[in-house]
């Protein structure tokens, strides 16, 4: 061999690379602007991945241009995702590795996006207690916030965690790729923004938002309790005139560290579970969404008794959402297949639904089945000649029967209230 791995310039080893790729291709994804995919690169993994290596571990690493992607976002505008190619997101995964191990413990508590043991629904527990103890929340949306990361304070922020030149190095370089556009240009970042969807993206976020808001929160109001999901921020107030005047500091705060908050999204929220709690004034906002779900007062069972609660369930913009993904699909039309082969296309889908969004307030789900029942009872009038005359109700009735006959054939039909 004629490159020998102890003579190289920078630490990074041939395992570093393989382990990377594996964590790559669990994730999957689409391939970037080179058009190689993960499959192709499993089959001839030397050929790929040892120049990935050679140059890593050289030096003279160099990602390509970042492949944008528009994604449809729940208010009906694009969110521009950017998708790296199969070599540089394991060239990414290599650092963001060896820079999570460094930066992970200092971590504040109250950071759980993209952290290793901790999920979406810890911080929505997290913040379902804190709703109880505090009444005032503060719903905060930073405009555009991977587009608008300043790159040399991220770079600080790095530089504050690691002395280690090879990432910094490669830190600077990813920062610095081109984003080839839709249209085939390609623009620069001119010194801001970050791609979201790189791997190494979540990493560079939570070191960013851990110093301009974690650490500076806590250094400023000791006693302030919040949630923080990479961008989504929930701010836990006593009164309103905490919340104001911290308000009024956070804006301050982000607009020192170059980013700007969201006026129109940016709330403060009354969280109102009691039915004659009210304070002596009127209130503009009493629920807010957070992580997909809609915090919000609702009836609750509290040791057998019915009071008003503030609680979270499915929001109706991932109800939106999903029932979007279903009319996209367009099953009703699938008269070629059995209703079996529909419900084993549909599983996964259902199953992560059902996993993510039941956790709190199932029975805020039915809204979305109703919707997916529906569809069914379309592609039942499609299929069978005999219901196309009749009201569609006998069609729906058909459904009924055959979920109380064979209640396991779809994944939501195994929980009796998500029948039809």
């Amino acid at each position: 061999m004629i490159f020998n791995e102890e003579h190289k310039a920078l630490p990074i080893t041939k395992e570093q690379v393989n382990e990377a790729f594996k964590r790559v291709k669990a994730n999957k994804g689409a391939p970037g602007v080179d058009g190689i995919t993960i499959e192709k690169v499993s089959k001839n993994i030397r050929k790929h991945l040892y120049p990935v290596w050679n140059r890593l571990a050289s030096g003279s690493y160099f990602p390509k241009p970042v492949r944008q992607v528009l994604i449809p976002k729940g208010d009906g505008k694009m969110r521009p995702l950017g998708i790296p190619t199969i070599a540089d997101r394991v060239a990414q995964q290599v650092i963001a590795t060896e820079l999570e191990m460094l930066v992970e413990p200092s971590f504040h508590a109250n950071s759980f996006g993209y952290r290793p043991n901790k999920s979406a629904h810890d911080a929505l527990d997290k913040c379902r207690i804190n709703c109880i103890k505090y009444s005032w929340v503060i719903d905060l949306d930073i405009k555009g916030f991977f587009d608008n990361i300043d790159h040399d304070l991220l770079l600080q922020a790095v530089a504050h965690h690691t002395e280690k030149k090879h990432i910094l190095l490669y830190v600077q370089r990813w920062l610095e790729a081109p984003v080839k556009l839709t249209d085939g240009s390609l623009q620069n970042p001119n010194g801001k923004g970050t791609p979201q969807g790189g791997v190494i993206s979540p990493v560079l976020a939570n070191i960013f938002m851990d110093i301009v808001f974690d650490k500076w929160l806590e250094n400023e109001n000791p006693s302030i309790e919040f949630e923080r999901y990479a961008d989504d921020i929930v701010v836990h107030c006593h009164n309103i005139k905490e919340a104001l005047g911290l308000l009024a500091k956070i804006k301050q705060r982000l607009k020192d560290c170059k980013l700007e908050l969201n006026q129109e999204k940016s709330k403060i929220v009354y969280c109102r579970r009691n039915q004659k709690r009210q304070p002596p004034f009127k209130v503009k906002y009493q629920k807010f969404d957070f992580l997909g779900y809609t915090f919000k007062p609702q009836l609750v069972k509290d040791r057998g008794a019915i009071r008003l609660g503030f609680t979270p369930s499915i929001s109706q913009k991932s109800i939106s959402r999903i029932t979007g993904e279903l009319q996209k699909m367009k099953f009703h039309r699938w008269v070629h297949f059995p209703l079996s082969k529909i419900a084993e296309i549909l599983k996964l889908k259902i199953r992560g639904w059902i996993n993510y969004y039941s956790k709190h307030r199932p029975s805020a789900m039915r809204k979305l089945f109703k919707v997916l029942h529906v569809r069914l009872t379309k592609w039942i009038r499609n299929k069978y000649r005999k219901f196309r005359k009749k009201h569609w109700y006998f069609a729906y009735k058909h459904l009924q029967s055959i979920a109380k006959s064979y209640p396991n054939l779809f994944e939501h039909w195994q929980y009796e209230g998500f029948r039809p």
